[in-house]
């Protein structure tokens, strides 16, 4: 069933439920929407009350509220949907920008209201320098990012692209430059989305830093990273670990960003492992 309810400033954020027991809530990445999580879900439902969100300007879904979106409102979206659906202590998966957005929950709210939670290959700082290297690529300085933020306001779709296939993972590359199937299904997705709103949270993204956020985080921890990432890589999840108290890292090796679309079954099997008594 998709569902849906309506923010503070008049965003209807879309919802899809299913399933029967605790809450589980899962965020996707950027430029994306809850249909990623579909081969995963099966088994997560028969365990859990599964929310899987389209995020603000996410999802095909036009703007309806009155605030720009960025990764602040997201997290403020995040508060209104555990409140409208009186989600109590939900194990929180997220991935990428699903990552960013609870981290800037935690941030501004602590953990208080979640029960476990999965950050899935995500860097806590995006861009590189000043001794900081785990961000993008491991090289992606401010100049690089504001370049590529023209670039998308010039022609989104080639752009995003490029991003994907020309960074650390080298098959990515070689699907580009073959112009596979999988390249051409992600150019036509992408040709259907509203470039602005979307360029619009990846600044605020590229603005933020959660380092500090990570030694805060006071309750259970999974963390699962590429070791092929895209973006990152087994550094990155190392860093993280060793910030997040407690938290236990899982490498899927020869995964890129998105190690639980690689392998749903395993991801789903670590998931519930991670959830168990």
């Amino acid at each position: 069933m998709v569902d849906s309810f309506t923010t503070d400033d008049g965003e209807h954020i879309h919802v899809a439920v299913s399933g029967n027991g605790p809450p589980m809530v899962l965020m996707h990445e950027w430029a994306s929407g809850h249909g990623v999580w579909e081969p995963i879900v099966p088994k997560l439902e028969q365990a859990f009350t599964v929310y899987r969100w389209d995020a603000r300007a996410h999802g095909g879904h036009p703007l309806t509220g009155s605030e720009a979106p960025s990764v602040g409102r997201m997290a403020s979206d995040l508060v209104q949907m555990f409140d409208h659906y009186g989600l109590d202590r939900p194990v929180v998966v997220s991935h990428s920008m699903g990552a960013l957005t609870l981290w800037e929950y935690i941030g501004r709210h602590g953990c208080g209201r979640l029960g476990r939670i999965c950050i899935i290959d995500q860097s806590p700082k995006l861009i590189t320098g000043g001794g900081w290297d785990l961000g993008i690529y491991g090289e992606w300085p401010a100049e690089r990012d504001r370049a590529f933020v023209i670039e998308m306001h010039a022609s989104f779709v080639e752009t995003v692209v490029k991003l994907v296939a020309f960074g650390k993972n080298a098959r990515a590359r070689e699907r580009y430059d073959s112009g596979s199937k999988g390249m051409q299904r992600l150019r036509a997705y992408l040709a259907g989305l509203d470039p602005k709103p979307l360029i619009s949270i990846w600044e605020s993204l590229a603005d933020a830093d959660y380092r500090p956020v990570l030694s805060t985080i006071d309750v259970p921890t999974l963390l699962v990273y590429g070791s092929e990432s895209n973006y990152y890589g087994v550094e990155t999840g190392l860093f993280v670990r060793r910030s997040t108290p407690g938290s236990r890292l899982i490498v899927y090796e020869g995964a890129d960003h998105s190690p639980h679309v690689a392998q749903p079954g395993r991801f789903a099997d670590d998931l519930m492992r991670f959830c168990g008594p």
